[in-house]
């Protein structure tokens, strides 16, 4: 089985042949091997008696679909089968483009629940929120619906409607969201000038296959920046390459990020190029609960080399690798196989990252916290970590866009408007003060 080039910061169709179930890397003693077949055995005595007497006629195919789709989907909260339909869309989606309503989902105590909306979506204009429960989808209850079942009711063709029926924090009674889909092409990265300065704003709003290279062009271009905030608020995560490609920017030498797993094959340490052509401009890097995966391998590093102010709520603490293996041409499966490592052998699992500057959003202190932001500690099957978990949970807003009248330009009004951002670029005044960049 090799592993394809999706390796995420989130079997088959047959009867596995005894061979495939008798197949082993390491040597076993006698009593491990009776073991392994007294196991074996009961699972074939529970697939046969599924296939004798349950109420419907089921064939063994989907016997044995669906008793992979439950050891992969009880393994942890990232693994699972990816049938052909599945296996397709994720091809899709790491290309940047699909069809749906732009949302990025998990699993809370059970309950279907929105980790953030994909920036400019019809969720996002809709006003759905991080921490919303989806109660149904359609007329179809989420209790003890899987997350790619879920994901398969939500996405359809284009311009027609699905309804979701929400739970939200401090809301009287569920609502009824009406949302038209639509062809969801992810605009990953883009960048403004903060208007009456010489501070560059890129967003980066989830990492596809041309991050690094986006980034790179939009600070290229910026040639008059004097510092810049890398918003990764709300940002998902994604490819692993790009986390790496994105930070590799900003620094010289060391770590990136390493990853140890079971297997010491699937260790392995990333490292800065020693080429970074803006290893000196003044940076902060915005994030909150909804920046997960990737954007935390990103925002932890810089704060690991000291190269960035980080500014905003704590992270939402994914730090597994998954890897895509190939079945056949068709099928696959996601697999959990190590844990990520910041450059400080800190890890993120479960305890995310914590900014420098802990602001929350708005202008006006909040009274109570939400308990509905969610955590990667707090997934139905996430992965147990050696440390103690940190952190408040706080409400996630939606971070301020540019104004109408010019696209390519953060107003004065829009950057009073979100907290966050405008401490970022006071951090950066200051930084630029004492360390000015070199040029």
């Amino acid at each position: 089985m090799s592993k394809t080039k999706y390796a995420l910061t989130g079997f088959g169709a047959t009867v596995l042949s005894l061979s495939l179930l008798f197949s082993s890397s390491f040597a076993q003693s006698p009593s491990e091997s009776q073991s392994r077949l007294e196991a074996y055995n009961k699972l074939r005595k529970v697939i046969g008696t599924v296939e004798n007497y349950y109420v419907d006629e089921v064939t063994i195919n989907e016997i044995i679909n669906k008793a992979i789709d439950g050891l992969l989907s009880n393994l942890d909260a990232h693994s699972s089968y990816l049938n052909e339909k599945k296996y397709e869309e994720l091809k899709v989606q790491t290309d940047g483009e699909f069809g749906g309503v732009g949302i990025t989902i998990s699993m809370k105590d059970g309950a279907l629940t929105i980790i953030s909306p994909i920036e400019d979506t019809p969720g996002d204009k809709a006003g759905l929120k991080s921490g919303d429960i989806i109660l149904k989808i359609d007329d179809k209850s989420t209790l003890n619906m899987t997350i790619d079942d879920a994901i398969n009711l939500m996405r359809g063709k284009p311009k027609t409607k699905v309804k979701l029926t929400i739970v939200r924090k401090n809301e009287p009674k569920p609502f009824v969201v009406d949302i038209i889909r639509d062809v969801i092409k992810v605009e990953s990265v883009y960048a403004k000038r903060i208007e009456n300065s010489e501070m560059l704003y890129v967003r980066v709003t989830s990492f596809d296959k041309k991050v690094g290279k986006r980034v790179a062009e939009e600070l290229k271009k910026a040639s008059w920046a004097k510092g810049v905030v890398l918003d990764l608020r709300n940002n998902p995560g994604g490819l692993l390459n790009q986390a790496v490609e994105l930070t590799d920017l900003f620094i010289n030498e060391g770590v990136i990020v390493s990853q140890k797993g079971r297997i010491s094959s699937e260790d392995a340490e990333f490292k800065a190029s020693k080429n970074s052509p803006f290893a000196q401009i003044p940076l902060a890097v915005l994030i909150n609960n909804g920046s997960a995966s990737a954007s935390e391998i990103v925002a932890g590093a810089l704060q690991d080399h000291k190269r960035a102010i980080l500014v905003g709520e704590n992270t939402f603490g994914k730090g597994s690798v998954q890897v895509v293996l190939p079945l056949d041409k068709n099928e696959g499966l996601r697999l959990t196989i190590a844990r990520y490592y910041l450059p400080s052998g800190r890890t993120i699992q479960a305890l995310g990252i914590t900014p420098d500057l802990i602001v929350h959003p708005g202008v006006a202190p909040r009274e109570k916290k939400d308990d509905f932001s969610i955590k990667e500690s707090e997934l139905k099957q996430h992965l147990e970590n050696e440390l103690e978990k940190i952190g408040d949970k706080k409400e996630v807003k939606k971070e301020v866009k540019s104004d109408e009248d010019n696209k390519s330009v953060i107003s004065e009004e829009n950057l009073w408007n979100d907290i966050q951002l405008k401490s970022a670029m006071d951090a950066l005044k200051t930084w630029s003060i004492i360390n000015p960049a070199k040029k």
